[in-house]
C-alpha cells in the first residue's frame, strides 16, 4: 500500500513539473498567469515569479497589468527575496499610486527591507531604505491597519542605526589618544546621532559615552588645564543624571563626579 502512495506522489510531482515545462514554453501570457497565479496558491513561489518574470510587460496598458505585477512582487516577498521585491513592489505603487495594491505594495516593500535589515556592524543601506519606504507608507495610508507594525519596525530600524553609531563611538573612545584626540571624535559621534536619533533606547548609553570621554580628556590633558575640563565633566555629569536619576549607570557617573571635585574643590 504504501508503495502505491509513493509512486502517486511521484506521479503527481511528475505532472506538476510537466505542466510547469509546458508553461514556460507557451507564448500565451494568459495561460502563463492562470498557472502563476495558481503556483503562488500552492506556495510554489519560484515557479510563480519566473513565469510572471516572462510576462509582466506584455500585460502593459491591459487590465490584469496590475496583478501580474503584484504578484511577481509578492511572490519574491514570499520567497524572502526581499532585495527583488523591492523592486517590483515600487515599480507597482510609482506604475500604479492609487492602485487596487498600493496599499500593500507600499507597505510590503517597506517591510521587506526591514526583515532583510543586517547587523548594525555591516552596511546599513537596507536599513535606511526600510524607514524610507515605511515612512511614505504612514505618509499615504496613516490609518492603514498595518500603521502599528510600521511604526515599530521604523523604531527597531532606527535603534540598529543609533546602536551602529554607538559602536563607532565606544571605537573612538577605545582608541583614546592614540594618534590624536579621539575622545573628542567619540563626543562628535555621541552627539549627533542623539540629535539624529533623540527616542532611540541606546540614548543613555550614548550619553555616558559622552561623559566619560569628557573625564578622560580632563583626565589626561596637562595640569594647567584640568581644573577646566573637569568643570566640564561636572556640567555633563548634572545634565546625565538629571536625565537618568535612576539609571543603572548613576554609580558610575557619581564616580567620576567624585574625582572631579577634587580638580574643582567643590
Amino acid at each position: 500500500m504504501k508503495k502505491y502512495i509513493i509512486f502517486a506522489l511521484i506521479a503527481v510531482a511528475l505532472t506538476g513539473c510537466g505542466e510547469y515545462n509546458r508553461v514556460l514554453k507557451s507564448t500565451d501570457p494568459m495561460v502563463k498567469l492562470d498557472f502563476a497565479k495558481r503556483a503562488f496558491e500552492q506556495k510554489k513561489y519560484v515557479q510563480a515569479s519566473t513565469v510572471l518574470t516572462d510576462i509582466v510587460d506584455l500585460f502593459r496598458g491591459k487590465e490584469e497589468a496590475e496583478d501580474a505585477l503584484y504578484l511577481l512582487a509578492l511572490s519574491h516577498y514570499e520567497n524572502k527575496d526581499y532585495a527583488s521585491s523591492g523592486v517590483y513592489f515600487q515599480n507597482y505603487y510609482t506604475r500604479y499610486p492609487r492602485g487596487k495594491y498600493a496599499e500593500l505594495a507600499r507597505f510590503y516593500c517597506g517591510y521587506g527591507y526591514y526583515l532583510d535589515s543586517p547587523d548594525p556592524q555591516l552596511d546599513q543601506s537596507d536599513t535606511m531604505k526600510g524607514i524610507e519606504e515605511l515612512q511614505g507608507f504612514l505618509d499615504y495610508f496613516p490609518r492603514s491597519d498595518k500603521v502599528n507594525i510600521a511604526q515599530n519596525a521604523i523604531f527597531e530600524l532606527q535603534d540598529k542605526l543609533t546602536l551602529k553609531e554607538l559602536q563607532n563611538a565606544q571605537l573612538y573612545y577605545n582608541l583614546g589618544n592614540y594618534l590624536g584626540n579621539n575622545y573628542q571624535s567619540a563626543i562628535i559621534v555621541a552627539r549627533n546621532a542623539i540629535k539624529a536619533y533623540p527616542y532611540s533606547r541606546y540614548k543613555e548609553d550614548l550619553e555616558l559615552l559622552i561623559l566619560k570621554s569628557k573625564y578622560q580628556e580632563a583626565n589626561q590633558s596637562v595640569d594647567e588645564k584640568k581644573a577646566d575640563r573637569f568643570r566640564e565633566v561636572i556640567d555633563e555629569y548634572y545634565s546625565f543624571v538629571n536625565n537618568y536619576p535612576d539609571g543603572p549607570n548613576k554609580r558610575e557617573a557619581d564616580n567620576i563626579l567624585k574625582i572631579a571635585q577634587r580638580y574643582v574643590g567643590e
